[in-house]
C-alpha cells in the first residue's frame, strides 16, 4: 500500500461485522485517558506551577511547569520503541494493556503528590518522573492503538478505523476541557489552589480501569512467525524503514504542534495573557473540541474514498493558511 494512498488490498477483519464497534472502542480507550491526563495537565498548567515550581516571576514559573509537560513528550519516542517491540513480539492487546496501565497509575499518583511546600525539591523530581511515565505510555499507546485499529479493519475501511485512534486524542482532550472547565466553574480559587486541581488525576485512575475492562476480550492478531525470528523489531525498522520512518516523523510535525498550539496552549494564553475568563476559554476549547472530534471520522472516510495525500495536502495547507489569523485574533481579543 502507497504510505498515501488507499490499499491496494487487505485481509478481512478478524473479528465478526457485529463486534466492530467493540474493536474500535477498545482502540480509542487508552487514548481517552492518556491525552485526557495530558490536555488536564496542560489546562492546570498555571496551577501546578505555584504548587511544584514556585519562583517570584509566574512567567518563570509557568514555563518550568511546561517544561515538566515536555519532559512526557521526550519519552514518547522511546515509548513507542518500546511498546512497538512488545506489540509486535507478544501481540498488540499485551501493549495496549500495558500502556494504559502505566498511564492510569502515574496519573493517580500525580493527583495525590505532595507539593513543593510539603516536600520541596523531591516533590519537582517526582512530578518530571511520573510525567516521563506518562510519556512512555502515551508514546506506547497512540501508535499502537493505530496500528490495532488498522489491522481490524475490513477492507477499503482503513482510513475510518484508522481515524478513530486520533478521535480518541480528541475525546481525551475535550473530556479533559470539560473536567477543567466544571472545576473552574464550580469551586473558588482558593479550592482550586488548594485540591481541585488534583481531583482529574485522580479520577484519571477509574478510566485506566475501564480501559483495561474493554481490552479483556479483545481479539488480537496472531504474532508472525517472521517477527519472531527477527531480531529486534526496533532494528528492522531502523535498518529497512527509515527513509519511511522519516516521512511519518515529517507528517506527524505539522499534526501535533498545530493541535498542541490551537487546543492546549491557546486556553492557558487565554487565560492569563488576554485575561479571559477561564470558564470562557475553557466553553471556547470545548466547543471546538466537539467539533474536531466530528470532523476527524469524516476525514477517516475521506480518505478511504479519494486517498490519503489531498486529504492531508488541504489539511496541511488550511493549517499554514489560517494560522497567522488565529494568532493575530488571539492578540486582539
Amino acid at each position: 500500500m502507497d504510505a498515501l494512498g488507499a490499499e491496494a488490498s487487505a485481509p478481512e477483519t478478524i473479528v465478526p461485522r457485529g463486534s466492530r464497534h467493540k474493536v474500535i472502542l477498545a482502540g480509542i480507550v487508552g487514548n481517552v485517558l492518556e491525552w485526557y491526563d495530558f490536555a488536564v495537565y496542560g489546562f492546570f498548567a498555571p496551577v501546578i506551577a505555584q504548587q511544584f515550581f514556585p519562583d517570584a516571576d509566574p512567567v518563570a514559573s509557568l514555563i518550568a511547569a511546561y517544561g515538566a509537560f515536555a519532559a512526557g513528550f521526550i519519552a514518547r519516542p522511546f515509548g513507542g520503541a518500546i511498546f512497538g517491540h512488545i506489540g509486535d513480539r507478544y501481540g498488540r492487546k499485551m501493549a495496549l494493556t500495558l500502556s494504559v496501565l502505566l498511564m492510569a497509575i502515574p496519573t493517580f499518583l500525580l493527583g495525590l503528590l505532595p507539593n513543593y511546600a510539603d516536600w520541596g525539591v523531591a516533590s519537582t523530581v517526582l512530578l518530571i518522573a511520573l510525567r516521563m511515565l506518562q510519556g512512555l505510555s502515551v508514546g506506547g499507546e497512540y501508535t499502537t492503538s493505530t496500528v490495532f485499529l488498522v489491522e481490524q479493519a475490513p477492507f477499503g475501511k482503513r482510513g475510518f478505523y484508522g481515524s478513530w485512534s486520533n478521535a480518541g486524542v480528541v475525546i481525551g482532550v475535550l473530556v479533559g476541557s470539560g473536567f477543567g472547565a466544571l472545576i473552574y466553574g464550580l469551586l473558588p480559587d482558593a479550592a482550586i489552589q488548594s485540591w481541585g486541581w488534583r481531583v482529574p488525576f485522580i479520577v484519571g485512575l477509574f478510566v485506566g480501569i475501564g480501559g483495561i475492562f474493554l481490552r479483556r476480550h479483545v481479539v488480537d492478531a496472531p504474532v508472525s512467525e517472521d517477527v519472531k525470528r527477527d531480531a529486534s523489531p526496533v532494528v528492522v525498522a531502523f535498518r529497512d524503514e527509515f527513509p519511511a520512518m522519516l516521512k511519518v516523523i515529517g507528517f506527524a510535525l505539522t499534526d501535533a504542534v498545530g493541535f498542541y498550539l490551537i487546543f492546549v496552549y491557546m486556553t492557558t494564553f487565554l487565560i492569563d495573557q488576554v485575561k479571559v475568563p477561564a470558564t470562557d476559554a475553557f466553553d471556547i476549547n470545548t466547543g471546538s473540541m466537539v467539533i474536531l472530534a466530528a470532523l476527524v471520522p469524516l476525514a477517516g472516510i475521506l480518505s478511504d474514498k479519494i486517498g490519503r495525500k489531498p486529504v492531508m495536502l488541504v489539511a496541511t495547507g488550511g493549517i499554514a493558511l489560517l494560522s497567522w489569523p488565529l494568532l493575530w485574533m488571539m492578540h486582539h481579543t
